[in-house]
Order: structure tokens, then C-alpha cells, then sequence
């Protein structure tokens, strides 16, 4: 009696249409993958990152990582996979998002997300049109909060805020600060990251987090915990 060999799934493909659950199971099968995202059930392979994509996503880390420091409650990462429909696996490069057990709206599912973070933060480098198109489509559709693009080539900052009528950006307050409406004390001095002065992203992240809008936000966030 002969015994068949187990078969391996085709590799991934840049292009490739397929549902959530092949794209997983070709992905799970090539362990040395590291960036691969399922979008409206197409495959998209991102080119190797650039010096200028990584020199932007991380002080962008920095900046969400400080933030989660103060706010507990409050979670993050770093270019992880998310399940958020049979046709929609993306990796977004950052996202912020409030626990499930302290009312946020993504949940986990075995070893990945599933659902929308309230934040996903995209830097738009040789991926501005992917970030600009089917990706700013699929993170409205999906209930994600707000959307904030980083637009490289443009040195500028693009931030959505979910509406009733869809994305709409927020705009800088007259000190040129934006400020998150999911996250209060989430504030960002965009020329200050942009001249990648860190000292001064951070000394304005912590005037947010020191704000009486940060503190009544960490005692909601408190209050559901249980």
C-alpha cells in the first residue's frame, strides 16, 4: 500500500486571486515570507522597502509606542497581518487600537487581529498608490476609525476620519499640530517628523498626553475595563 505525499500549496504570486483562507494557508507555507497582503482578493507582494520608507516608519513607531506607554488600555504593532473579510488580509504598517475588553471593535482570532484597529498608519512611499487606492477603500469600508498616510515623496501627512459619509481629512489645528479624535493626546508636530526632530515629535506627544482630554480618555478606557 503506497502512501501519497502531503502536498504543499502553491507559493504565493503577486496577483494572485484568492480567498482569505488559501491566501493564509500559502502564506503559513512559506515561512520565510515577511510581506504579502490580500486586497479586494488579490495578492500584492510590496517591492523591497526604501531607505526613505524606513527612515519615516520609525520615528512613526516611536511616536505610537510613547502614546500606548500612557494610555493603558490601548495596543499597537508593527506590519502585522489582520483578518478583516474573506477577501481583505492587509499589513498595514503601523496600527493603534483600544483592547477588546476595554470596548475597541477589532478582536483577536488564533495567532493574527481580525477586524479594523481603530488606527492603521500607512507610510506612502513606492506604495503611495496601493495606500492612496484600494487600501484607503478597503480600511473605510472596514470600520477602521482613522487613517493616517504618510506621503513621502510629497512630505505631508493625509489623515481620514471616519464619518457618515466616509473618509473625511482632518485638518491641523492653527498651530499646525494634528490631533487624533479617536485617541485624545495622540498629537503630531508633522513639519517637527518631518525634519525627523525627534525631540520635538516627542515634547509634543507628551503636551497631549499631559491634556485634561488624555486624562478623562484613560479613565473611560479605565472604567470598562471588567
Amino acid at each position: 500500500m503506497s502512501i501519497s505525499a502531503p502536498v504543499s500549496p502553491p507559493p504565493l504570486r503577486d496577483g494572485d486571486r484568492l480567498t482569505a483562507d488559501e491566501f493564509l494557508r500559502r502564506w503559513e507555507a512559506m515561512p520565510g515570507l515577511q510581506h504579502a497582503e490580500l486586497i479586494d482578493g488579490i495578492v500584492y507582494m510590496p517591492s523591497p522597502v526604501s531607505s526613505k520608507h524606513g527612515g519615516f516608519h520609525l520615528p512613526l513607531s516611536g511616536w505610537l509606542d510613547n502614546y500606548i506607554a500612557y494610555t493603558p488600555g490601548c495596543s499597537g504593532d508593527v506590519e502585522a497581518t489582520w483578518l478583516m473579510s474573506e477577501r481583505d488580509v492587509p499589513q498595514p504598517d503601523l496600527a493603534l487600537w483600544i483592547s477588546p475588553d476595554r470596548g475597541g471593535q477589532s478582536r483577536v482570532a488564533g495567532e493574527y487581529s481580525a477586524g479594523a484597529p481603530e488606527l492603521i498608519v500607512e507610510v506612502a512611499a513606492s506604495s503611495r498608490a496601493l495606500d492612496l487606492g484600494a487600501k484607503l477603500r478597503l480600511y473605510e469600508r472596514m470600520g477602521v476609525r482613522e487613517y493616517l498616510i504618510a506621503v513621502v515623496s510629497q512630505r505631508k501627512f493625509i489623515w481620514y476620519q471616519s464619518t457618515a459619509s466616509g473618509f473625511q481629512p482632518l485638518d491641523p489645528d492653527p498651530d499646525g499640530i494634528l490631533r487624533s479624535h479617536c485617541f485624545p493626546g495622540l498629537w503630531l508636530d508633522a513639519a517637527a517628523l518631518w525634519r525627523l526632530d525627534r525631540a520635538c515629535v516627542r515634547a509634543v506627544l507628551q503636551q497631549g498626553i499631559a491634556s485634561p482630554e488624555h486624562a478623562a480618555f484613560v479613565a473611560r478606557l479605565a472604567g470598562q475595563n471588567g
